[in-house]
């Protein structure tokens, strides 16, 4: 979907090992938006981080099966946000949502990658 202008990203703030109905709940998330037809999603793996219990989980050699912080990032229509976020609420129940109007500026047509690119030669002017 291509979406310009006044927007919503949400951002959903959970662990690894968190579980929604057997599966790890960023799958389970990233399965609820695009059945949803939202506009796309982004899973994003930290490297440390803590949460409500203030236990630091870190990604290291001697640590590699950490419980690692994990980072979903939506930007979408108001409406869409608002008709999916009941759902997305249930199904997060450790960790943390947060909301933030956005505006898109940009945000080029799928399939599309590379057709803005300046060919040799080209010059840009500002």
């Amino acid at each position: 979907m291509d979406i310009l202008g006044p927007a919503t990203k949400v951002t959903v703030y959970l662990g690894e090992s968190d579980r929604w109905h057997g599966k790890p709940l960023h799958m389970a998330i990233l399965e609820l938006l695009k059945s949803a037809d939202c506009a796309g999603a982004t899973v994003t793996r930290g490297i440390a981080g803590f949460g409500c219990h203030s236990r630091i989980r870190t990604a290291s050699i001697v640590d590699l099966s950490a419980d690692l912080p994990l980072i979903v990032e939506w930007v979408d229509e108001p409406a869409r946000v608002d008709r999916v976020m009941p759902k997305l609420v249930e199904m997060v129940k450790k960790g943390m949502i947060t909301t933030q109007k956005v505006e898109v500026i940009a945000n080029g047509p799928c399939g599309k990658r590379g057709a803005t690119e300046m060919s040799e030669g080209s010059e840009l002017s500002l």
